[in-house]
């Protein structure tokens, strides 16, 4: 048996999934304030009954980190970033606790002017005194040669509680987009610490002795614990499940939109002929464009609980999100209040939320059906405009799905599959409005949480080879091995391989169904005064990620794998 477990900012969704397919499902209301009573209410009401040890593993995600970023309330963190010269790093301004410092590398990872340490010491002085702890660190050309980062770091470490390098998160060279990644990361990193701790607590007093896992954004997982030091590969893991819940029940001839609309923010993404569009080089998250590999997801702040205004006397609808519904007891009116005042939702408080559709309506000049009727279209009409704003986005530039570089026509979705706690409600009124087939995916309540729980466990392995030193080496996986000064890029690749292989064999992978990938491979040379000593190659190979081999999506039941 597998646990899927998705952490939403309104609702954590979870199911129990058997050889024959869902066994239990729950939807509860998500306590930010208190996420390890959330997380266990949902473990106690998935797992009543069951023994322990038939559960296999757990794979969670969570939009905590989304909807706080998509929102505007990530807590301050500071910055120390240098560049050198070229671009300026001021355009990269990340927030108020951010300072720029002299020093700098040229491409090669050769210094051309050392850091300067009084002004080091300068800004983290000022940090610590404005009370901030988590500090991200970047540097340029920081792939190619991290010891300024390194050194930085060393510098200040123990004025702050965590310290976060560029150079840890992606062997890509952009300078903007690293600056970006390590801020999130650094930004991130206290809700995915509560986050973790409280599953931890949960699955220890729920007596579950598993694997946990976590969603990664492209689709895949990794284990719970390394998550920790890359806390924004939380970020999209959300969508992610949203992406993947919906994935084995899409078409295999059409494009599909496929759309998430929770209580505080709708996820979109698309599919071609059943395949996720992949962001090879990075995620945009918010203003935010950043190294993180993931699939090709937005998210935007309109959901069912999003917060109606007034502009021009015609409705917004979020980004803010004050609590539930008025429906259900909250402060302002949303797009919940317009469809259970036009009597299309079973649950919720009918007369209030048509008292505060009334309330909308008298500033509107419309009666309470009308602005109810507003109010909804609006909500949908904000939805397919920024679907369509992604469309013609992804239009602009090559188009990369999960499995390679797609080089068919324009992208033009026919067709739009909903999931999400209030999608029988949107699905109605999106079939209204779109050309094109409208259709809930099963089980839409809880279909993040069985992308989730369907998920491949993937397996991934970077490998370093220093050909001045003569030795490769994978951290982690207790490999070192020496090697000619004469080793390739392409030697490192085929040895990353062979060593993922047999990583995921270990693991338990299918070995007829081990689709694997190269993530990244850079290589540089390395240079002591004006000579090339020898090359720093980096390699990073994973098990591609998709679904668990044998699900069958008409049926729901599991062949193998389980």
């Amino acid at each position: 048996m597998i646990i899927g477990l998705d952490v939403g900012g309104t609702h954590t969704d979870a199911i129990l999934l058997g050889k024959d397919g869902p066994e239990k499902q729950v939807k509860i209301p998500t306590d930010s304030s208190d996420l390890f009573k959330t997380v266990l209410a949902g473990l106690e009401s998935i797992t009543e009954g069951i023994n322990p040890r038939r559960v296999r593993r757990a794979v969670l995600s969570t939009t905590l980190a989304t909807n706080m970023i998509i929102q505007g309330k990530v807590p301050p963190v500071g910055m120390i970033v240098a560049g050198g010269p070229g671009l300026d790093p001021e355009l990269f301004r990340t927030g108020n606790h951010y300072h720029v410092v002299s020093g700098a590398l040229d491409h090669r990872g050769r210094e051309t002017a050392p850091i300067d340490t009084q002004q080091v010491r300068e800004a983290a002085d000022s940090l610590a005194r404005q009370g901030i702890s988590q500090v991200g660190i970047v540097t340029k050309f920081s792939v190619r040669n991290p010891e300024h980062e390194l050194a930085i770091a060393e510098m200040i470490g123990d004025k702050f509680e965590n310290v976060f390098c560029g150079h840890q998160f992606s062997g890509h060279l952009n300078f903007p987009r690293r600056i970006a990644t390590t801020y999130l990361n650094t930004a991130v990193y206290s809700v995915h610490k509560d986050f973790f701790e409280a599953v931890q607590k949960s699955l220890a007093a729920k007596g579950l002795n598993v694997p946990i896992r976590i969603l990664k954004p492209d689709g895949g997982n990794m284990s719970f614990e390394s998550s920790i030091g890359h806390p924004a590969q939380t970020i999209l893991s959300g969508p992610s499940a949203s992406v993947m819940g919906a994935v084995a029940f899409a078409p295999k001839d059409a494009v599909c939109l496929v759309l998430d609309i929770g209580g505080t923010t709708t996820d979109m993404a698309i599919l071609i002929d059943g395949v996720p569009l992949l962001a090879p080089r990075g995620i945009r998250i918010g203003p935010y464009k950043t190294l993180i590999r993931s699939l090709l997801t937005e998210s935007i702040g309109v959901g069912g609980d999003s917060v109606i205004t007034l502009e021009d006397g015609r409705p917004v609808i979020g980004p803010r999100r004050a609590g539930t519904a008025m429906a259900f007891g909250g402060p302002e009116p949303t797009p919940t209040d317009a469809f259970t005042a036009l009597g299309l939702a079973k649950e919720g408080d009918v007369q209030r939320a048509r008292r505060a559709m009334a309330g909308l309506g008298r500033k509107m000049g419309l009666d309470a059906d009308k602005a109810a009727e507003v109010v909804f279209t609006a909500a949908c009409r904000q939805i397919l405009d920024a679907a369509a704003a992604m469309v013609a986005r992804i239009n602009s530039k090559p188009v990369y799905t999960v499995h390679e570089l797609w080089e068919g026509q324009q992208i033009r979705p026919t067709h739009i599959l909903v999931l999400g706690g209030p999608a029988p409600c949107f699905a109605k009124k999106l079939d209204e409005l779109f050309d094109g087939r409208v259709s809930l995916v099963p089980r839409w309540q809880v279909a993040n949480a069985i992308g989730c729980a369907l998920a491949r466990t993937t397996s991934e392995l970077t490998l370093f080879v220093d050909t001045a030193l003569g030795v490769a080496t994978a951290p982690g996986e207790h490999f070192s091995r020496n090697i000619a000064h004469d080793f390739t890029k392409q030697k490192a690749i085929e040895m990353a391989l062979g060593l993922l292989r047999e990583k995921a064999l270990r693991r338990g992978a299918n070995p007829d169904h081990l689709e694997m990938e190269v993530v990244e491979a850079s290589q540089f040379n390395m240079v002591r005064g004006f000579t090339t000593t020898g090359r720093n190659i980096r390699v990073k190979v994973q098990v591609k990620p998709g679904l668990i081999h044998g699900y069958d999506p008409v049926r729901e039941t599991m062949t193998d794998d389980l």
